[in-house]
C-alpha cells in the first residue's frame, strides 16, 4: 500500500528533481511535490502547504540551501532538512549539519533517499511528540503551582523525618511564617503535642505501608507569635525522585468553630421562644354557650411570633385574639408575651375591642421600634345578642363562612399593625349578627400564603372551601384538618411558616339557653311545693329569686299544700362556700342576675323529683 508523502524540491535543474521523486516513488511512496529555486518562491511554498521533508541543492544561482534553512527555521516549523548536491565538501556538508540540516547526500549516491526521508520523518514525528509531552508538562507544572500558591489551604511537602521541603504562601497568612523560614526545619514549631503525635502517626502508619489515601484530623496549632488556632489536616502520601514524601493540607477552621457555637446558641434561643410561645397558648378552649371554640398553632421548624388566646371582657362577652410578630426566634416571641399581658390588664377594665387595640398599640410602640410590628385582630363574641364585633390591626381578613358556604362577612382591616404609628385609633366596627351554621374563621397568614412546588398560594377560596365541606365537624377538628390540608398542598417542602388560628361554629343552643333555664328553674321550684327538699344543698343547687315568681308565697315551713323551699337553701345567699363559679344566667327577670349550670339544674330537678337518694347517687358519680 501507498504511503503519502508531500516533498518540497529546492532545485534550479528539473531534470535532477526529477529523479529525486522518481527514487521515492520506488520506495513506494505516492507523491505530492513542488519544484522551486528562488528565495521567494520557497516562502510562497511554505506558507501555502504542509510539507513532511524539503529536499535542497546547495547552489542554486540567485539562492542557497544555508539561506533556505536560516528561513525555514524562522518560521517555527519542524520539517526535515535534506541537503542533496554533487559539488561540495566534507566540511561544508558538515558546516550545514551544524546549522540544521538533519542529512546530507550526493546527487550520484540517491540509494539511501528513503531510508534517510524515512528515518528523518520518525524523528520529526519523535521531536513532535517530545514537545507536545513537554508542553503538558509545563502546563501541568505551572497549573499545580497557581493551585498551591493560590490555595487557602496551607500545603507542606515533608519528608518521613518531619523535615519541610515546601510551604505554600498560605502558610505564611495561618501561622505567620515566612516560607523560606519554614523550608528546612522540622514541623513541631507548627503543632501543639497532639497534633505532632497525630501527624507523625499518620506519616509512620504511610511508611509503613497502611496506604497513600487522604486522612482527615484535627489538631491545634501554634502561630509565630504563640498564638493558639483549631486547625483540619489532610495527609497523603507520594513517590518524588524515589522517595516517599508527605503532602500536609491544612486548613484554619476557627471561623467553622465559631459559626457551629452561633448555630447552637439559635438553636437554644429557638427552644426558649417556643417554650414561651407553648406557655402562652391557652390549654383549652373556653366553654361559652352556644359556641364551638377551637385554638391551635402547629409551628414551624423555627420559632416564629405567632399567637393567639381567649379574653375575658366586661358583660359576659369573650374575645378572641389571633396576632402575628414580624421575624422569628426569641425577640418576636418575648414580644408577643407583653402584647399578651398588654391585652389581658386592658380587658379586665374595657369592652370594646377598639379601644383594646388603641391603649395596646400605645404602649407597644415604644417597644417594638422601627424593625417590629404586630399585626392582630381582635373579635368579642356575645353569646346573650348572638353577635361579633372587631378590631383588625393589619392582620388578615377573619371570616364569616355561613351555612352554605359564602363569605357572609369579611373582618377587614380597621387600622395599620401595631407598633407603627404610636397615635394609631382603632375603631371597633359594628356588631354583626350571628346565625346558627354560621362558623368565624381567623387564622394568620401561615395558611393563606403557604406555596405548593408550583408556586401557587392556597388561598382564602381554599380555606373557606374546606371549612364549609367539614362544617358538620367539630371546631377543632375543622382546624387540624385544613392544617393538613395545608400540609398535603405545599407537598414534600418544609412547612414555611407557623400554622395559627381560632375556629368557632355557631350552634342553635345559644339562643334557647336562657329560656330553658328560666323554665327549669320555674320547674323545679313548683315541684318543690309537693316534695320536701333535702335538708342540705350541694354544689349542684340552682338559684332562683325570691321576686322572680311574685305569684309564690315564701313562708317557709310546712303549708297545706306541702313543704315550701327557704330562702336560705334555694336562694344564691344560701350557695355553699367555695363551689365552683356558674358560667350563665338562668333568670333573665331575677334582679339578683343568678347562674347555674345546665348539669345543676338537672340535678336540682332530679333531686325535687326522686329524693335524697337520687341526689346521693348523682353526688357518688361525681
Amino acid at each position: 500500500m501507498e504511503k503519502s508523502l508531500k516533498v518540497l524540491i529546492i532545485e534550479d535543474s528539473e531534470f535532477d528533481a526529477r529523479v529525486m521523486i522518481s527514487v521515492l516513488r520506488l520506495g513506494g511512496y505516492k507523491l505530492t511535490s513542488q519544484r522551486v529555486d528562488t528565495e521567494s518562491a520557497f516562502r510562497d511554498a511554505l506558507g501555502s502547504g504542509d510539507w513532511d521533508v524539503v529536499l535542497s541543492d546547495y547552489n542554486l544561482p540567485d539562492f542557497q540551501a544555508p539561506d533556505a534553512l536560516r528561513i525555514l527555521r524562522s518560521t517555527g516549523l519542524d520539517i526535515p532538512f535534506i541537503i542533496i548536491s554533487g559539488g561540495i565538501g566534507e566540511d561544508v556538508a558538515v558546516a550545514a549539519m551544524k546549522s540544521g540540516a538533519h542529512d546530507y547526500l550526493m546527487k550520484g549516491q540517491l540509494a539511501r533517499l528513503v531510508v534517510a526521508v524515512e528515518r528523518e520523518m520518525r524523528e520529526a514525528q519523535t521531536r513532535r511528540e517530545r514537545l507536545q509531552v513537554e508542553d503538558a508538562l509545563r502546563e501541568s507544572e505551572l497549573r499545580n503551582r497557581l493551585l498551591w500558591e493560590n490555595s487557602t489551604d496551607a500545603v507542606l511537602l515533608m519528608d518521613g523525618a518531619g523535615l519541610i521541603h515546601f510551604a505554600n504562601p498560605a502558610t505564611t497568612e495561618i501561622f505567620g511564617y515566612p516560607t523560606a523560614e519554614l523550608v528546612g526545619g522540622g514541623m513541631s514549631r507548627l503543632f501543639g503535642e497532639s497534633g505532632l503525635a497525630e501527624m507523625q502517626r499518620q506519616m509512620t502508619g504511610e511508611a509503613e505501608g497502611q496506604g497513600s489515601e487522604r486522612r482527615l484530623f484535627e489538631a491545634e496549632g501554634h502561630t509565630k507569635k504563640g498564638v493558639a488556632i483549631p486547625l483540619e489536616i489532610a495527609t497523603s502520601s507520594l513517590e518524588l525522585h524515589q522517595r516517599r514524601m508527605h503532602v500536609a493540607f491544612i486548613r484554619d477552621i476557627s471561623e467553622r468553630l465559631r459559626a457551629e457555637r452561633e448555630i447552637r446558641e439559635h438553636k437554644e434561643q429557638f427552644r426558649v421562644a417556643r417554650d414561651i410561645q407553648q406557655w402562652m397558648f391557652p390549654k383549652k378552649a373556653p366553654v361559652f354557650p352556644g359556641f364551638d371554640i377551637a385554638g391551635a398553632s402547629f409551628p414551624a421548624e423555627a420559632a416564629g411570633g405567632d399567637y393567639f388566646d381567649y379574653v375575658s371582657l366586661m358583660n359576659d362577652r369573650l374575645a378572641m385574639v389571633v396576632a402575628d410578630v414580624t421575624g422569628h426566634g426569641i425577640g418576636p416571641a418575648l414580644l408577643m408575651a407583653e402584647a399578651r399581658a398588654y391585652l389581658r390588664v386592658l380587658s379586665k377594665r374595657r369592652d370594646d375591642v377598639g379601644e383594646i387595640l388603641t391603649q395596646a398599640n400605645l404602649v407597644l410602640a415604644e417597644d417594638l421600634g422601627l424593625e417590629r410590628y404586630i399585626t392582630m385582630i381582635l373579635v368579642a363574641l356575645d353569646s346573650q345578642e348572638r353577635s361579633l364585633s372587631w378590631a383588625n390591626a393589619g392582620h388578615p381578613l377573619g371570616l364569616v363562612v355561613d351555612a352554605s358556604g359564602n363569605r357572609r362577612l369579611q373582618m377587614k382591616r380597621t387600622g395599620p399593625p401595631l407598633g407603627i404609628r404610636s397615635d394609631t385609633q382603632h375603631d371597633a366596627a359594628t356588631k354583626v349578627p350571628l346565625q346558627a351554621g354560621d362558623i368565624v374563621v381567623l387564622l394568620t397568614d401561615g395558611f393563606e400564603e403557604a406555596l405548593s412546588e408550583e408556586d401557587e398560594f392556597f388561598g382564602t377560596v381554599r380555606i373557606c372551601e374546606h371549612v364549609h365541606r367539614n362544617r358538620n365537624l367539630a371546631a377543632s377538628e375543622i382546624l387540624s384538618g385544613l392544617r393538613d390540608a395545608v400540609n398535603e398542598f405545599v407537598g414534600s417542602q418544609d412547612q414555611a411558616d407557623d400554622l395559627t388560628g381560632i375556629i368557632v361554629k355557631v350552634s342553635s343552643w345559644g339562643s334557647t339557653a336562657v329560656a330553658v333555664g328560666d323554665v327549669l328553674s320555674a320547674m323545679f321550684f313548683h315541684l318543690n311545693r309537693f316534695h320536701r327538699p333535702s335538708p342540705s344543698v350541694g354544689p349542684g343547687s340552682v338559684g332562683v329569686a325570691r321576686d322572680a315568681f311574685p305569684s309564690s308565697r315564701w313562708r317557709g315551713g310546712r303549708t297545706k299544700a306541702g313543704w315550701e323551699a327557704r330562702p336560705s337553701n334555694w336562694c344564691g345567699t344560701g350557695r355553699e362556700q367555695g363551689s365552683p363559679p356558674l358560667p350563665w344566667s338562668v333568670a333573665r327577670n331575677c334582679p339578683r342576675r343568678l347562674r347555674c349550670s345546665l348539669r345543676q339544674v338537672l340535678g336540682a330537678v332530679l333531686r325535687a323529683v326522686s329524693g335524697r337518694r337520687v341526689w346521693g347517687f348523682l353526688r357518688k358519680c361525681e
